[in-house]
Order: C-alpha cells, then sequence, then structure tokens
C-alpha cells in the first residue's frame, strides 16, 4: 500500500467481560490490533461495545469503551460502533481475536487493487486451514459462510452503508453472518477472503461461556432456533403464517 496520507480505520469489538477470562480476551484483542501496523502510516481508533453494565464505568486501555443502555443484539451493538465512528474504513470484530503484523495492510492492499472491493475477510489459520485454504497472496472473491466470509471479523468501507443501509437490527446473534452475505448479494456488492491478511479467531472463546442452562432456555431459543426461523423467513421467502407457526411450536409446545 502506498498513500501519502495516514489511514484511519475504526475498530468496532463486542465484548462481553462476564469475567476475568473473557476480559482478557478483550484486552488481547485490542493490544495485538494496535501492535499490528506502523502507526505512522495506520491507525486504529478502537470502539469496544461492552455488554457487561458491572464493568462500568471502566474503559479498556486506548479505547472508547461503550456500554449500551439497549438490550444485547448482535447487529443492532454493531450499529452503535458504526455510528458513534465516522472514518473510512470499518472493522467488525469479535473480542477473541489475534491480529498479526500487516493484516489491515493486506486487505487495504486489495482494495486499492480493485477500487470496487467493499468488504473482505482475514485469513485465519485455524479457522481456514481445516477448510483446506492456506495462507497465500490470493484474493478470492465470493459470499460462501465458512470461506470466503467469516462473521468475526469483517472490514469494510464505510460508503458500503450507504448503499445496503446499517445492519439488520432484527438479527440478534445466529444467522447475523449469513444475513450480512446476503445482503451483499442482493446489492451485487463484492466481497472477498484476502489470503495474506492474518487474523486468528480463538474458535468462539466468548459465545462458548454464553449460559445456556435450562432456566435461560428462552433466551436461548430466542437467540439461536428462532434466528435460524426468522432468516430462513426473509430470505427464502416463506410465509409470515409459517414463521410464526414455527415460533409457536418452538417458544410454546416445545416446552
Amino acid at each position: 500500500m502506498n498513500s501519502e496520507r495516514k489511514i484511519f480505520i475504526d475498530v468496532i469489538i463486542l465484548s462481553y467481560s462476564k469475567s476475568d477470562q473473557l476480559k482478557e480476551l478483550t484486552k488481547q484483542s485490542v493490544s495485538t490490533c494496535l501492535k499490528s501496523e506502523n502507526a505512522s502510516f495506520i491507525e486504529f481508533n478502537i470502539i469496544v461495545i461492552e455488554s457487561n453494565q458491572l464493568l462500568k464505568p471502566y474503559q479498556f486501555d486506548n479505547t472508547l469503551t461503550i456500554y449500551p443502555d439497549v438490550n444485547f443484539g448482535f447487529h443492532k451493538y454493531l450499529n452503535i460502533g458504526i455510528r458513534s465512528s465516522s472514518n473510512e474504513f470499518i472493522c467488525l470484530c469479535n473480542n477473541d481475536l489475534i491480529f498479526h503484523k500487516g493484516w489491515a495492510t493486506s486487505i487495504l492492499n486489495a482494495m486499492v487493487n480493485d477500487p470496487n472491493l467493499m468488504s473482505a475477510s482475514p485469513y485465519c489459520p485455524t479457522f481456514h486451514g481445516t477448510r483446506n485454504i492456506v495462507k497465500c497472496d490470493n484474493v478470492i472473491y465470493g459470499y460462501t459462510n465458512g470461506i470466503h466470509l467469516a462473521g468475526w471479523c469483517i472490514f469494510v468501507k464505510r460508503k458500503l452503508f450507504e448503499q445496503i443501509g446499517l445492519l439488520d437490527e432484527r438479527f440478534i446473534f445466529w444467522c447475523c453472518d449469513d444475513d450480512y452475505r446476503m445482503t451483499l448479494k442482493k446489492y451485487n456488492i463484492p466481497h472477498a477472503l484476502v489470503c495474506n491478511s492474518v487474523v486468528e479467531h480463538l474458535e468462539s472463546s466468548s459465545i462458548n461461556n454464553i449460559d445456556t442452562k435450562p432456566v435461560r432456555s428462552f433466551r436461548t431459543k430466542l437467540y439461536t432456533t428462532a434466528q435460524q426461523h426468522f432468516f430462513d423467513f426473509k430470505w427464502n421467502h416463506k410465509s409470515r403464517l409459517i414463521l410464526y407457526l414455527k415460533y409457536l411450536k418452538l417458544f410454546i409446545l416445545d416446552k
């Protein structure tokens, strides 16, 4: 990337620090991100959207930490970060990431080489390695979840949202990445996996700490299976009646 001006990137990190372990995950994501690029050329503006209100008013170092006063929603919280930032480039992230040297430079180079590329995901050695995708200089275009698109780290040009609008807040947890990729396809906006941009995903370390005990069964269904039903309704053109019947079975009959 040859640029005469410094590049500013907004990094939005969703965090749920209900334990010291999860708090350390967020700290690690922030720290490795800040160390990953030469600050003389690329500067990160990191915004942490923290779900644990008990941590307030704690601020993660070198970030703006926001404690939303609304119930959690993956897209809802990302939209808060998007609205709270203003730079040309935005990266939407989980908090269980390790950023490698030059990851952002590699994506920016891909976007310079193809000005139409507005959305990209980095390469994870574990996540993509198990799918027989090797780290290389390739830029692989497509919308397949688990290959081209990784919902834990999506790098976009802000002007993308001028075309598609903000993220659909009806998606709370599951299917958020699927809704995003389908929206890109709808608007014919290219997305690519940039194989020489490396960001490790620590295998859903935050997600695995979500409480799924029976007393939480309603909430668990709301965050998971209900999201699949709504995705099917939105993108596979199922009728509203079918959606309501599926909700009835899920929340009332399946006790």
